[in-house]
């Protein structure tokens, strides 16, 4: 593998006195798709949250293009290009669909407003689905909507990083494939990406690698195929046994 994008060394974070993530050591290359799979409460949604400042680190080391992360504001982290779309997509409801995307630019607005109006155009191009939306107040979006709104959100500030929380959260069996989708198109793209899901099998079908966080601590990882093939986790987290 290259030199990490994102290198997590045994990370210690959690809430008050009580640690949720336990020792966790994880890799992101660049142009890839990583996934962390494991059950309800097992720290996945707070891995992230640390890794985006977003909860204290007491222990542990998180580098990120050669920057250490922490002790870093997580605004000090977006800058750096390290892009996290929380689970319930957090769109600003209130504000047009359109206006969300100039909300996700406006670190770049130096960049002139011309160029990034071209771009909120290449995206709604890409995106028929909020195409038609783009005038409509985000919070009257369907969940599908407001979660491919919330990711085209963080693309249009140009993610070194892009960190997704649960993005199959509470949509329909249709509009997950929609969503996995166009995850697997953006990591075609070169987009590199750390995968938050529940749904396994899914973000293992579409990931390079993947870890297994249980507890709060990684208790497997490696390549997607070698994970979708062991036994063990096939019946703890894909809801088959070998050979089913």
């Amino acid at each position: 593998m290259t030199t990490p994008l994102l290198s997590v060394r045994g990370l210690c974070a959690g809430y008050g006195a009580v640690d949720v993530i336990d020792a966790v050591d994880l890799v992101v290359a660049p142009g890839e798709l990583v996934a962390v799979i494991g059950s309800n409460g097992a720290g996945k949604s707070s891995l992230l949250r640390a890794i985006s400042g977003l909860i204290r680190i007491r222990k542990g080391a998180v580098d990120f293009m050669g920057h250490s992360l922490v002790k870093l504001a997580p605004e000090r982290i977006a800058r750096l290009g390290l892009l996290h779309v929380p689970e319930g997509r957090r769109v600003f409801a209130d504000q047009t669909t359109e206006d969300n995307l100039w909300l996700g630019a406006y670190r770049r607005l130096s960049d002139g407003r011309g160029d990034i109006a071209r771009e909120i155009e290449a995206l709604f191009e890409r995106f028929p689905q909020i195409k038609e939306r783009r005038n409509s107040p985000a919070g009257l979006l369907s969940g599908g909507e407001q979660q491919i709104l919330a990711i085209a959100r963080a693309l249009i500030a140009k993610p070194r990083l892009l960190m997704l929380d649960e993005p199959s959260h509470g949509l329909a069996p249709t509009i997950v494939e929609i969503v996995f989708e166009l995850l697997r198109e953006l990591r075609a793209n070169g987009t590199t990406i750390l995968l938050v899901e529940q749904l396994a099998y899914g973000a293992l079908s579409i990931a390079d690698r993947g870890y297994v966080l249980s507890h709060g601590r990684i208790i497997n990882g490696g390549s997607s195929a070698s994970l979708l093939g062991d036994s063990d986790i096939q019946r703890a987290y894909l809801g088959q046994s070998l050979g089913a």
